[in-house]
């Protein structure tokens, strides 16, 4: 879990009590921080990671080539592939000769980031998907015909080779592939572990994804687990899962999941789409005698503050809050307590959580029946 410092402007308690996980290794710190700069704890389990292949031999001989016969076309997938493909063809001292080849190509874009950064090297785009998507790129160049043409393709470490190559070499162009980065697993294996018991176990309010293939690895880890149904589940009826685009969101609604999406594919749309979500979105909010009182996946709040509360007796107060006013038998909350066997581990975790209580009257005993929470107007 991690925690930072306020900023001005920023509503410091918007995500007070809520915890995230985040499954992102690039970029990781800005989305991060954006989280626990409005009050939420973190934690953070990078599921694959992205390695550029600055000394690739492999991406040396594809410059080389692409240089030595210059293409028609070349479709730019990703800002950060372009540049970290021009980085490499700078490092072996042909960077001028790769620019000078791709400039005199028409230049398509998958979306405004490869846009920016085809500008920022000095070249022009002719067009760019409206969708942000390879796939309209690619059909966009079928319909204009590419029999007969020279195509190079910038490849993304999310995507299929062939499912982008593939149609365009039966249309009959002639295609090349340029991979820049590589999606490898993650270096800490145990804290993907730990998302995905945390996952299917409901102790987080939300996970987000920034690419499909780390998606896809959660997926698959809680499958090896044995846990995928569980992880499953989860995300379908307690823990949000945000993806920061459709792309993202495909291998988790493959699964059955419909993540929440920000109308801008952009982490700092997918921050704020996803902090106004949780903030208005509590697990349960109840009006009580001692307030309003919100309950998130490990944490609660009682009239705007954060509660200090020890495992059990939360458990106890989130099962209350389930319950809205109604009552809760005592053998009902028996089976959620360590130590379930001892029939007075009930009254001793519920005289607990009534002494964290600014008003241990919050918790009422329904003599004979359980116990229940003064909620106002309950039924």
């Amino acid at each position: 879990m991690s925690a930072t410092a306020t900023e001005p402007g920023v509503d410091a308690r918007q995500l007070l009590g809520v915890t995230i996980g985040v499954t992102s290794d690039r970029r990781s710190d800005d989305l991060i921080a954006t989280f626990t700069r409005r009050g939420a704890q973190v934690l953070h389990a990078p599921t694959m990671r992205l390695v550029p292949l600055a000394e690739d031999e492999q991406l040396l001989a594809g410059t080389h080539d692409v240089i030595a016969d210059p293409p028609d076309i070349v479709l730019v997938t990703t800002g950060i592939g372009l540049r970290g493909w021009v980085e490499a063809a700078d490092s072996a001292g042909v960077a001028p000769q790769l620019l000078a080849a791709l400039g005199r190509a028409r230049i398509l874009a998958r979306g405004p980031k490869a846009r920016g950064a085809i500008r920022a090297a000095g070249l022009s785009e002719e067009w760019s998907a409206a969708s942000e998507q390879t796939v309209e790129a690619v059909q966009h160049l079928l319909a204009q015909g590419v029999a007969g043409r020279s195509v190079v393709v910038q490849l993304h470490g999310a995507a299929d080779p062939e499912e982008v190559l593939g149609p365009l070499a039966a249309a009959g162009a002639r295609v090349r592939g340029v991979a820049v980065h590589r999606w490898l697993p993650p270096e800490d294996p145990a804290a993907v572990a730990r998302l995905v018991d945390a996952v299917a176990g409901r102790r987080l309010d939300a996970v987000t994804f920034t690419s499909a293939p780390g998606a896809s690895e959660l997926l698959r880890v809680a499958a090896e687990l044995g846990r995928g149904e569980e992880l499953v589940a989860a995300l379908r009826e307690r823990v949000v899962a945000c993806a920061v685009g459709d792309v993202t969101a495909e291998p988790l609604r493959r699964a059955g999941v419909e993540p929440l999406v920000p109308d801008r594919w952009r982490l700092g749309a997918l921050s704020r789409t996803l902090s106004a979500h949780l903030a208005a979105h509590p697990l349960h909010r109840l009006p009580t005698s001692a307030g309003t009182l919100v309950v998130r996946a490990q944490h609660a709040l009682l009239d705007g503050e954060l509660l200090e509360l020890s495992p059990g007796p939360f458990t106890v107060l989130r099962r209350l809050a389930e319950a809205a006013g109604g009552v809760v038998t005592r053998g009902d909350l028996l089976p959620l307590l360590p130590g379930a066997g001892d029939p007075h581990a009930v009254e001793v975790v519920v005289g607990r959580l009534r002494a964290a209580l600014p008003s241990p009257a919050l918790v009422r005993t329904v003599v004979k029946r359980g116990y229940r929470l003064d909620v106002v107007d309950a039924p």
